[in-house]
């Protein structure tokens, strides 16, 4: 089976390969002197969005190291190649069919053709291979679609075949997230109802959190995870350092994520956007950290570090439209929810999520895209929620949530069923127990002693 799936990725990657060759001479503005001529400060808002992908593909590293520490160490490399290839994965799927369905429509070079379900231009950009807009919108976007697919990992870790982890990163990347990006941000039918998500709490945290939540629940839990009366039974954190740095890590990049949603530095409220995931992200985590010490009498950083994260998710979709106190209060919600979907998943739902990847991602998201009804305050953008009197936000945000769980609900069920019919998504029960680095890497993370010469 592995040989067969190399044999045929190898002649998928020859066949892209030709393919798109003859789009090279192609593209609306290949030097970028029509875009120049057109703005001045073009070079200026091109290089803050090029720092903000960069800082959105450092994200990747912090997801790895979180995934990792908060595991067993006996799947350290399993969990670190996953983290790394679902990347090199979501930039391909993307690339070939993710960023034409998702923008297809939205009028720039290449993607012109769209409907508002879906995008039906761009396919390998090869009608925009130089286009140097066209090109600069794909990068920022595709380090979206790949974090998107990242969240799924956490939560299927420590007993997922990797083979199939991969085959579910290519079409998460290239069909469920971007038709609901469509929907939302490529000139779909979401947008035109007037939903709205800044820089992707529902379209990028929801959606995986979702498809985290059911690839959790058809792969099964961990063995051990629960006793025979069904209670959960902790497996504790090998590495609290890779956890901690992971956290900062994530925060560092979220500021590329949340103010780079601009696409432009000459948009100068990204100092507000900025200080609004500043505080979103330190209000979750000081809530998560004060419930534990009422309940313990301790401080649980590992439960903060994910408290932190949730206050980040939940600000994604309102940074833009929000004041500073509106973030602190939409943070600390995010924790709070946080917690209570964290004890829903394990003790209701028996599902076996060890990152907690829907309760940070999916529950929070949903919240943080629901948040922008109540919160925007109708000073930028045009966008105003409860606070500022209006009640135009309620449907379309509740139909987008709707939609989101909808069409990430359905489409993730089966595409997980065939995955489990099909490839097989767990790995034998000696392999899980031996541990996937040795099982499906044939060596371990950490040596135990020295080894000989």
């Amino acid at each position: 089976m592995r040989k067969r799936l190399i044999t045929i990725g190898l002649v998928l990657t020859v066949l892209l390969a030709v393919w798109s060759t003859p789009a090279f001479a192609q593209g609306g503005d290949p030097d970028g002197a029509a875009t120049l001529a057109a703005d001045p400060w073009a070079p200026v808002n091109f290089v803050w969005v090029l720092l903000a992908t960069v800082l959105v593909f450092f994200m990747q590293a912090g997801f790895a190291l979180v995934e990792a520490g908060l595991t067993r160490a006996k799947n350290t490399v399993n969990i670190l190649t996953k983290n790394l290839l679902d990347f090199c994965i979501a930039a391909l799927a993307f690339f070939a069919f993710g960023f034409a369905l998702m923008f297809g429509g939205s009028g720039a070079p290449g993607l012109e053709s769209g409907n508002a379900f879906i995008g039906t231009s761009g396919f390998f950009l090869l009608n925009a291979a130089y286009d140097v807009n066209t090109i600069l919108l794909w990068l920022f976007q595709m380090v979206f679609a790949a974090t998107a697919a990242t969240i799924i990992s956490g939560a299927m870790a420590e007993r997922t075949k990797v083979e199939t982890y991969l085959a579910y990163s290519f079409l998460v990347s290239a069909l469920i997230y971007p038709v609901y990006g469509h929907w939302v941000w490529g000139g779909g039918w979401l947008g035109e109802l007037g939903a709205v998500d800044f820089a992707g709490s529902g379209v990028v945290h929801a959606v995986g959190g979702v498809l985290a939540l059911i690839g959790a629940w058809k792969l099964g839990p961990r063995k051990g995870r629960f006793d025979a009366e069904g209670r959960p039974q902790t497996i504790p954190a090998h590495n609290v350092v890779y956890v901690v740095l992971g956290v900062f890590i994530l925060f560092f990049g979220w500021f590329g994520f949340n103010a780079g949603s601009t696409l432009a530095a000459t948009e100068l409220r990204i100092s507000i956007i900025a200080a609004n995931t500043a505080l979103a992200g330190v209000a979750g985590g000081v809530l998560v950290m004060y419930v534990g010490l009422m309940r313990t009498g301790r401080i649980d950083v590992l439960a903060t570090c994910n408290g932190i994260l949730a206050g980040l998710v939940a600000v994604t979709a309102p940074c833009a439209f929000i004041a500073p106190w509106a973030a602190i209060v939409i943070g600390a919600i995010g924790g709070a929810i946080m917690l209570w979907a964290t004890s829903f998943t394990e003790r209701t739902l028996k599902i076996d999520d060890p990152v907690g990847a829907f309760a940070v991602h999916g529950a929070t998201g949903i919240w943080g895209v629901l948040s922008v009804a109540i919160f925007a305050d109708g000073t930028y953008g045009d966008v105003a929620g409860l606070v500022a009197g209006s009640t135009s936000l309620i449907v379309p945000q509740v139909v987008s949530v709707v939609a989101l769980l909808a069409w990430t609900g359905s489409v993730g069920f089966v595409l997980f069923t065939l995955l489990d019919k099909t490839m097989g998504l767990r790995v034998p029960d000696e392999d899980e127990e031996k541990g996937l680095d040795v099982s499906e890497h044939g060596y371990p993370a950490y040596v135990s002693e020295p080894q000989s010469a």
